[in-house]
């Protein structure tokens, strides 16, 4: 019950200081992916999918950090909602966003699904906040490919840069495997392959 617990906490989608007008090189959709000399280790080995950088700061998720697996339908039960069987047999699992406000989910996904929380990043891919994405997927109706994560990654005003320019962070442009597939055991090094193919964005 401790992670049916955890995942019937509300969605909220937070996007940072989104008033701001973004940067022209804002990392927005691209991915982050720790340096092997990453000196955090909340960090290390993480790929992160960008959502908001502009001057006041940026907001990501950690897409390769799965941490637990749960049936959505008795998710549903526990957030008040009637799965009416549409469930079926159906498990979510629950991936760790980011070291901040855990309590805070989010599904990040591909971009065929849109409704009134969805905040489009990439021609590719969106992030939805709210129970009703959770419904649609639970009744098979939802977005294709998605991640549901809790926490996420934030930085301050100009706290990102000085990481990137400590050499902490290599980044590279964001696939839909890379950000929404399943092999997250090898999301990393395939990252970092990309990196050392293609060299650095900035």
């Amino acid at each position: 019950m401790g992670l049916l617990r955890v995942l019937c906490l509300s969605l909220v989608l937070l996007l940072g200081a989104a008033a701001g007008a973004a940067q022209a090189d804002s990392l927005s959709g691209q991915l982050l992916v720790a340096r092997e000399s990453m000196p955090d280790p909340r960090f290390q080995e993480t790929v992160i999918y960008m959502i908001d950088h502009d001057r006041n700061g940026a907001f990501g998720l950690v897409v390769n950090k799965p941490r637990a697996v749960g049936p959505i339908g008795a998710l549903l039960e526990e957030l008040g909602i009637d799965p009416g069987g549409a469930a079926g047999s159906r498990s979510i699992t629950l991936h760790w966003g980011g070291p901040v406000d855990r309590d805070r989910g989010f599904v990040l996904h591909s971009a065929d699904y849109d409704v009134d929380t969805t905040h489009r990043v990439s021609d590719e891919i969106a992030v939805t906040s709210g129970r009703e994405v959770l419904q649609d997927i639970a009744r098979g109706e939802g977005p294709r490919r998605s991640l549901l994560l809790f926490g996420y990654c934030g930085w301050g005003p100009s706290q990102l840069e000085d990481e990137l320019a400590r050499g902490d962070w290599a980044v590279i442009d964001a696939d839909t495997e890379l950000v929404l597939g399943t092999d997250h055991e090898n999301k990393w090094r395939r990252a970092l392959g990309k990196d050392e193919d293609e060299g650095l964005i900035i």
